[in-house]
């Protein structure tokens, strides 16, 4: 049998806080329904989903890039990077490898296969979504508790209108991305 990991990654576009990456290898005995694209399902229904994946897969690795690491090598590299890392956090490894999107990480021994939209398209794929947006809202909500003037709690890092109104008045915590330029402005953080 060849086993084949899905890998999805949340958290390219946000100001603050790690891109988060996921590897799922599906057990075909153990079929798990309702798995999609993550952003189309409710917190609660992730939140399911996320349970029964950690439960039914074969083998779940979840692995980051810190905001140090992003902002040194870029988000494409970072997230690549995390990429590389949830794949190798499998405890058996993947023959195949299935991306979304449109780059994919070198991975050793493992053939890789992009496909755009895979979030919505393969099974495996998808459970990484979901397993790897549970697990950065996790953190997001961790990071709240430390900066709840931010409202991690809400926008999980993402240039809200009320985000960068708090970064105007409070300015930039350890957890925002330096190298990333706001909306609409040219100056870097």
């Amino acid at each position: 049998m060849i086993l084949v990991a899905g890998v999805d990654e949340v958290g390219r576009g946000p100001l603050a806080g790690p891109v988060v990456a996921a590897a799922v290898i599906l057990d075909a005995k153990s079929s798990i329904e309702g798995l999609a694209d993550s952003k189309k399902l409710t917190p609660e229904r992730r939140e399911a989903l996320a349970a029964l994946i950690h439960r039914r897969a074969m083998a779940v690795g979840i692995a980051e890039a810190c905001v140090d690491e992003i902002d040194r090598l870029n988000i494409l590299n970072a997230t690549l990077l995390a990429m590389q890392r949830a794949v190798a956090a499998l405890p058996v490894a993947p023959a195949m490898a299935l991306i979304d999107g449109t780059h994919a990480p070198r991975l050793a021994g493992c053939e890789t296969r992009c496909i755009v939209g895979g979030d919505g398209l393969e099974p495996a794929i998808s459970a990484a979504s979901i397993v790897a947006k549970v697990y950065r809202d996790r953190l997001m909500l961790a990071l709240h508790q430390r900066h709840p003037e931010y409202g991690f709690d809400r926008n999980k890092g993402y240039g809200t209108s009320f985000h960068l109104a708090v970064l105007d008045r409070l300015g930039p915590t350890r957890e925002h991305r330096r190298s990333f330029r706001r909306p609409r402005q040219a100056a870097l953080f």
